[in-house]
């Protein structure tokens, strides 16, 4: 893997004016409700995110899969069953607000670098990254000109409200910004909320700095985050139905409609049901239909079950170990994309997206030594690639704070961040295996190929592009460490010519029980605390040379892997196509990883004014164009510090 190493230097070149980028140590910050832990605690162990529990891998099945079959790929346009055409950037990431401070940063000036690696990873492969920011936390979250000790974001933690202990909270533009500085270094694009609590009074400060900072980096605002759970936690009267959301969600149309200062109108998102309604209960009250023109997509929230009791003390006692292997089935997936297929038919008629907006393992935080396993990684591949066949158009992974253990992405408490570095949980592996997996075209289409008869250990999908198949993802769930539930797969092509080879990454580990340290395509993000976000080690891309007299390419998948087969060279350059634009520290306040960008030159951004073109161009040869079009793009930021421009070092790794 190829690193494009990041460093902020000022010069005049044609008279192009830049904003200055420079990765600082953290601002060490102390938020209300933070964890203190003392200095010489170097290896942490108290918060769920680094919970040692290991649990015992299921047993290997009986009657055991079979270990060779044929996988036979239709060509020539003549596939039948596709999914719609799906995005790159189809897995993202649901960030719980009450924690963007920890998580992206302290403010425009100071951004957390592992986290701009993370992202910088994903749009690599996708071409840009879906990051929704909310949860139970944007219902109370109220944004503020200013707080009185300077900081972006303030916590109420004497006033918590939820199952979840979620506190109110207090934010500035800054946290906007801050997402528009991110934006212009990795292409992510946001989701918002706008509060919910108070009906009769929309606070739409946060739709009209979010629409006037990001501009096309916004790609839409949410209407009520999980309101058939609004009885159930004391925000509504027992007798609040659908048709109660529906009529509030007009009021919200209303105001939305009323506000000049919220210029596109068509940025709303509902219903985001829990699953304690039936989407379709929504539906039959004419919410999608009466609100069309305000609808940019539909989008429901669903986890397979919750870990509420043993968290807060609500809900159904549940055992991490025998919940384990319920995970570890293509069934899982299936189950869980089941009820939502009339939804996305539906949506398919009216023309409108339908978005997978927060899920996970099990909300509650997820389970001890079961959502941040190896097996909790296959099982994201799965549901993630079963969504995308159920016409989906993206599916967002929560994020939420220490006391979670399903997080993709940890960083460390704030006072360890001297000597700690982030968490990489197994969620952002199987976010790597399926971007590379739809690539960047954004013409995918996934077909669920029901293979080995259908076996529910042994699951895999084929992607087609313009009718033709250029890769097949292939799924072992089985743990077996003697070698002996290996599967082989012999892939042959019905119309058309078997390719002289096949290229093959894997994602491994030693067991669906192990925790950290897995590698995808030979790279690691490594142990708890050790990752700044970019990949470890040399990248292992394995070519495997198909039997063309007997018309057939045969894949070896481990017991417990995946294999992700790229069926042409183009395919695999499309996934990976070069150089990955990371940012390592290269000054140094206090400590390390954080990044800097003026702030001013954030005060107009409009999205999309050529940094696009920029982040896209990632191989060897393409930065002095697209700077050019990051040059076009920062005028529009503010227009402040003139002639500074990016200079970038390569270093090779192999």
């Amino acid at each position: 893997m190829r690193l494009l190493l990041v460093h902020s230097l000022l010069l005049s070149v044609f008279g192009i004016v830049h904003g200055a980028v420079t990765a600082y140590g953290p601002h060490v910050q102390q938020p209300l409700g933070s964890q203190t832990v003392t200095a010489a605690s170097v290896s942490y162990t108290g918060a769920a995110t680094y919970d040692q529990t290991i649990l015992t891998p299921p047993p290997v099945p009986n009657p055991p899969p079979p270990t060779s079959f044929g996988v036979q790929l239709q060509t020539g346009g003549v596939a039948t069953g596709l999914s719609i055409p799906q995005s790159g950037a189809f897995f993202g990431f649901s960030i719980e607000f009450s924690v963007v401070t920890q998580t992206l940063g302290l403010n425009s000036s100071f951004m957390q670098v592992p986290f701009l690696n993370l992202m910088a990873n994903i749009r690599e492969r996708a071409g840009g990254v879906q990051v929704r920011l909310g949860g139970n936390s944007q219902e109370t979250a109220t944004l503020v000109t200013s707080i009185p000790d300077g900081k972006a974001m303030e916590k109420d933690t004497s006033n918590t409200s939820n199952p979840t202990d979620t506190p109110p909270l207090l934010f500035t533009p800054e946290i906007i910004k801050m997402m528009a500085s991110i934006s212009a270094l990795t292409n992510v694009r946001w989701y918002l909320g706008i509060p919910f609590y108070d009906t009769q009074n929309f606070q739409l400060q946060i739709a009209e700095v979010g629409e006037s900072i990001l501009g096309n980096y916004l790609l839409g605002l949410q209407g009520g985050n999980e309101p058939d759970l609004y009885a159930k936690h004391g925000h509504r009267p027992d007798s609040y139905s659908p048709q109660d959301y529906t009529d509030e969600f007009g009021l919200l149309v209303d105001a939305v409609n009323a506000d000049s200062n919220i210029p596109d109108k068509d940025v709303l998102i509902g219903p985001n049901l829990s699953g304690t309604w039936q989407p379709e209960q929504v539906w039959d009250t004419g919410f999608a239909t009466d609100y069309s023109q305000s609808l940019i997509a539909l989008a429901v929230e669903h986890y397979p079950t919750d870990n509420c009791y043993a968290q807060y003390g609500t809900g159904t006692p549940r055992n991490a170990q025998d919940m384990f292997p319920t995970y570890l089935t293509h069934k899982s997936g299936q189950d869980l994309v089941s009820p939502y297929i009339n939804s996305t038919n539906y949506a398919q008629s009216l023309g409108k997206p339908f978005v997978m907006f927060e899920t996970n393992t099990a909300s509650c935080g997820g389970f001890p030594g079961l959502s941040d396993s190896f097996g909790a990684a296959l099982w994201g591949v799965d549901y993630a690639l079963q969504m995308a066949y159920a016409n989906f158009t993206g599916a967002l992974f929560h994020v939420g704070g220490q006391s979670d253990y399903y997080n993709p992405f940890t960083p460390p408490v704030t006072n360890q961040s001297t000597f700690n570095q982030w968490t990489i949980g197994p969620i952002y592996y199987s976010a790597l295996f399926v971007a590379e997996a739809l690539g960047s075209s954004n013409h995918s289409q996934v077909l669920d190929l029901g293979m080995n008869g259908g076996n529910e250990f042994t699951p895999g999908y084929a992607i087609y592009e313009n009718g033709e198949p250029t890769r097949v993802a292939l799924i072992n769930f089985v743990s077996d460490s003697t070698g002996a539930s290996d599967y082989t797969a012999s892939i042959s092509f019905a119309g058309g010519s078997t390719p002289a080879q096949v290229k093959v990454k894997y994602l491994l580990a030693s067991s669906v029980a192990q925790k950290w340290n897995f590698t995808w395509a030979g790279q690691t993000f490594g142990d708890a605390f050790t990752s700044d976000g970019r990949p470890v080690g040399s990248v292992d891309v394995q070519t495997v040379t198909c039997d063309q007299a007997n018309g057939v390419c045969n894949v070896r998948v481990p017991a417990p892997g995946a294999a992700l087969v790229f069926l042409s060279d183009q395919a695999l350059e499309e996934s990976d196509p070069g150089p990955t634009m990371t940012f390592p520290t290269t000054a140094y306040t206090k400590v390390h990883n954080t990044a800097t960008i003026d702030p001013s030159a954030l005060a107009t951004s409009n999205g999309n004014m050529g940094t696009a073109d920029w982040l896209a161009g990632t191989s060897q040869g393409s930065f002095e164009n697209g700077a050019s079009g990051f040059a076009r793009a920062l005028p529009s930021l503010g227009a402040v510090i003139a002639g500074a421009l990016f200079v970038v070092r390569m270093a090779y790794a192999s």
